[in-house]
């Protein structure tokens, strides 16, 4: 891997992204999409205290429901292992949903708030406390904040000459980015068949060396910029951490 890599944003929003790095080895790459699933800490529900639960579903399936409730984690405010308070109430005939969590913790709270947990009948009661607990994906699925995590070598088409006049053009699928002329374009603004944006050509794809192109989403627990840039600072200390091993 080169000394410096470059990355470029291809198209982002708060949850997905998609963006091209420069400079980085298939290891590298790896490492990141592997640290995005793994060691970004994240908020998740651990154990659940039962007031009352008068509905059809068992204690445990309602507590596995809100293990897999995305809670918002803030960078930098608690520590692994910390714990937030959170409690529930609710009284049917209505639905219980992930918004109806009320939080000791204005920074923690459900990402989403339309998740429903379960549907309560006349005279049915969920009252709940649960504790909500810092982790890693590593440890628990529950605390994967990448819930959508791949990348892919960025490929550059050559035109190598013109198919025969009376041969017709067949579907050439490709998936991902190609290069053109320095501009990048997502496949799927021409259906991802090459054949539609070099009609009647002969083509060769080949892959961009040190170049992948990431697609990363996220739970909601964190912007999906602030996930990869957590995931690669966890490399960075890893890798500190390794340096002053060897060096004892």
């Amino acid at each position: 891997m080169s000394e410096a890599f470059e990355v470029e944003f291809i198209d982002r929003t708060d949850r997905k992204a998609r963006f091209l790095v420069r400079g980085v080895t298939p290891a590298f790459a790896n490492g990141v999409r592997r640290a995005i699933i793994a060691d970004v800490p994240t908020m998740s529900i651990d154990t659940v205290r039962m007031i009352e639960n008068s509905s059809v579903m068992f204690d445990e399936q309602i507590a596995l429901r809100l293990g897999l409730v995305p809670l918002t984690t803030p960078e930098d405010e608690f520590r692994e292992g910390e714990s937030v308070t959170l409690a529930l109430d609710v009284t049917g005939p209505d639905t219980a949903y992930s918004g109806d969590l009320v939080s000791s913790e204005p920074l923690v709270e459900p990402a989403d708030e339309d998740i429903p947990i379960i549907e309560l009948k006349e005279n049915q009661r969920l009252e709940l406390e649960a504790e909500a607990v810092m982790g890693r994906g590593k440890d628990h699925a529950k605390h994967q904040g990448g819930v959508a995590v791949g990348y892919r070598h960025l490929q550059r088409v050559e035109v190598v000459g013109d198919k025969p006049e009376h041969e017709a053009d067949e579907p050439n699928v490709l998936r991902g980015v190609i290069e053109e002329d320095g501009e990048l374009i997502p496949t799927d603004e021409f259906d991802n068949d090459l054949s539609k944006r070099y009609p009647g050509k002969e083509l060769e794809v080949h892959d961009v060396p040190e170049a992948f192109v990431f697609h990363v989403e996220t739970d909601g627990s964190m912007d999906v910029t602030d996930l990869v840039v957590r995931a690669v600072n966890t490399l960075y200390d890893r890798a500190e951490e390794l340096e002053q091993a060897v060096q004892l």
